[in-house]
């Protein structure tokens, strides 16, 4: 198997005159931001290589791992932001998704199902605090969250709380916004690639888009063209918001990576699974790429390309 280091020096092929806001990279260029092995000078190239692709800000994304390992994975990126000014110039915060996610096989995907564990404001503090305030989005299973206690108190903290890799009922995720979830994490992923025909949680979600900001992914893999664009015909733009939700494959090619100590293979097609699962494991789409998929696929406009990859994504978070 292949695991590379960085390359030598990084050359993007994006059009660098607009800079977007990416709430979704869980490592870029060589570096997985849930290495338990992350060093401060791996941040700094996956933060090079992100600026040189059209990337001005983005959160840093850590996923499912046992509470303890996370809060470590939270501390060292807390300090590393106070030692380098690249990195707290660009980083904006952090995104944790999971540990608080279903349980299931096709909803948990690419997460290591050992270490998935029920919501609780126990747990949730402790990782607010590893945080040390940095901590802007949260993404959970709202059928996980026993009372919607754990998403009550995320709201209260200012963090952004999104539902993913979940299956809650119609009236689970009303109860959820109501206590204050605001965000669907990658709509169209993060469950079986086998769903019941009409009562699913993508038409769940749906159904409340005038009170959800409702994430995509637009590398082609994730969300087919036409459906992507059926997405947005129906919601509109004012509440959509598309991610990268890279990982350190992103400009690599083909060949196998690792996403939080386990193995993912990217095809030719630069599409990421685990091996032998049918899910997707995260993203190699580029920022410049998003822009230049969206513009060719969908017809976009630049300013319609901002609105979904940089302002929107700014006004989800309250930054």
């Amino acid at each position: 198997m292949r695991f590379p280091k960085h390359p030598w020096s990084w050359q993007s092929e994006g059009r660098n005159e607009m800079a977007y806001f990416d709430l979704q990279v869980n490592g870029y260029a060589g570096v997985d931001f849930c290495s338990s092995n992350l060093t401060l000078e791996d941040c700094r190239k996956a933060c090079e290589a992100l600026k040189a692709d059209g990337i001005d800000q983005f959160l840093a994304t850590m996923i499912t791992d046992t509470v303890p390992a996370l809060e470590a994975k939270l501390k060292r990126f807390v300090r590393f932001r106070e030692e380098d000014p690249l990195l707290a110039g660009m980083i904006a915060g952090f995104h944790v998704e999971g540990p608080f996610i279903s349980p299931f096989e096709g909803y948990f995907g690419a997460h290591p199902a050992g270490a998935v564990v029920p919501a609780t404001v126990e747990d949730a503090r402790r990782l607010v605090e590893a945080g040390q305030g940095h901590i802007k989005l949260m993404t959970l299973a709202p059928e996980c969250d026993e009372n919607a206690a754990t998403t009550a108190f995320l709201s209260a903290m200012g963090i952004t709380v999104s539902a993913g890799h979940c299956n809650p009922d119609l009236e689970t995720l009303k109860r959820s916004i109501d206590a204050g979830l605001s965000m669907v994490t990658h709509l169209g992923n993060g469950c079986p690639v086998d769903l019941p025909r009409h009562d699913n949680f993508i038409q769940r979600a749906l159904s409340l888009s005038d009170q959800l900001w409702l994430c995509f992914i637009p590398d082609g893999a994730h969300v087919p063209w036409f459906v992507l664009k059926n997405f947005f015909d129906l919601i509109g733009l004012d509440r959509a918001i598309v991610t990268t939700d890279a990982i350190m494959a992103a400009g690599l090619g083909a060949g196998t990576y690792e996403l939080s100590g386990a193995p993912v293979i990217i095809d030719e097609a630069g599409v990421a699974r685990r091996p032998g699962s049918p899910n997707l494991a995260g993203s190699t789409v580029r920022g410049f790429q998003v822009a230049a998929n969206l513009e060719r696929e969908l017809g976009f406009s630049n300013e319609q390309v901002r609105q979904v990859f940089s302002v929107n994504p700014r006004r989800a978070l309250g930054i």
